[in-house]
């Protein structure tokens, strides 16, 4: 039976890559990358990069379109399903295409495949469909998250404290009741600013060349994070941010 692993690369230095990672690269058959485009050619560079240094000679690099998605739309929730739906499409004819029975495939995924990512539940869609089958294992990587935690020397909760993980678009809604630490991601909107008695710990492009990092009282550094994250979504074409807003009064 056909193998697939998805397998986690870490959030951007290819010295997260795991032993687990790097085994599960070494002995696959068959890559499967999805094409974001020129602007985020080097989210493909990397796992190109690693591909390279960790597989072995006879493997095989598949790439497929990533379907288009509208960033701003009027139902979120329908939207995604409905990229989703249509990547889905996409990876299964790869599949069926080109990956032999008895053969692995893998889809190398940044950061941790359980964090913010779709190919799990796309895999699930796949087989729910009854057109293919293959078993699948889930390696799981270092995420920006932690990443972002280490850059800036901070634990992600405090004692007797918990942590939430949310969207930017959830933020904007209100503070998440009953938590004083929120790291958010995907905040196209900057919602931090309506925070301004918050402490903040940003970090854009984490663990890559191209690393920002910022951090203080919101009050004191929203507008410098807001003006670097447009200049870096100017001169990339893209961004990829994340960060931890922290009640100070909480100790």
């Amino acid at each position: 039976m056909r193998k697939i692993c998805v397998v986690g690369i870490g959030a951007g230095d290819p010295d997260h890559l795991t032993l687990q990672a790097a085994k599960a690269i070494g002995r696959t058959h068959v890559f499967f990358l999805l094409d974001k485009g020129e602007a985020k050619a080097s989210l493909i560079e990397l796992r190109e990069g690693l591909i390279r240094h960790y597989g072995h000679p006879h493997k095989r690099i598949v790439e497929g379109r990533d379907p288009d998605r509208d960033r701003t739309p009027a139902d979120y929730t329908g939207t995604v399903a409905d990229w989703r739906h249509r990547r889905s499409l996409v990876l299964e004819e790869l599949i069926t295409e080109h990956l032999k029975d008895d053969e692995i495939g893998s889809i190398l995924v940044w950061g941790d495949p359980s964090l913010y990512d779709s190919t799990i539940a796309i895999l699930e869609e796949i087989l729910e469909r009854g057109g293919i089958t293959f078993e699948y294992e889930v390696i799981p990587g270092i995420s920006s998250v932690s990443a972002l935690a280490a850059k800036h020397r901070i634990g992600l909760n405090r004692v007797g404290r918990p942590v939430q993980i949310t969207t930017g678009r959830r933020l904007a809604e209100g503070w998440p009741e009953g938590v004083d630490d929120v790291v958010v991601m995907l905040d196209a909107q900057q919602a931090f600013t309506a925070h301004p008695d918050a402490d903040i710990y940003w970090g854009a492009y984490v663990s890559t060349a191209d690393e920002l990092l910022d951090a203080g009282r919101v009050s004191e550094v929203a507008e410098r994070i807001v003006e670097t994250r447009t200049e870096a979504r100017e001169r990339h074409g893209w961004i990829m941010d994340t960060y931890l807003l922290r009640r100070p009064d909480a100790e």
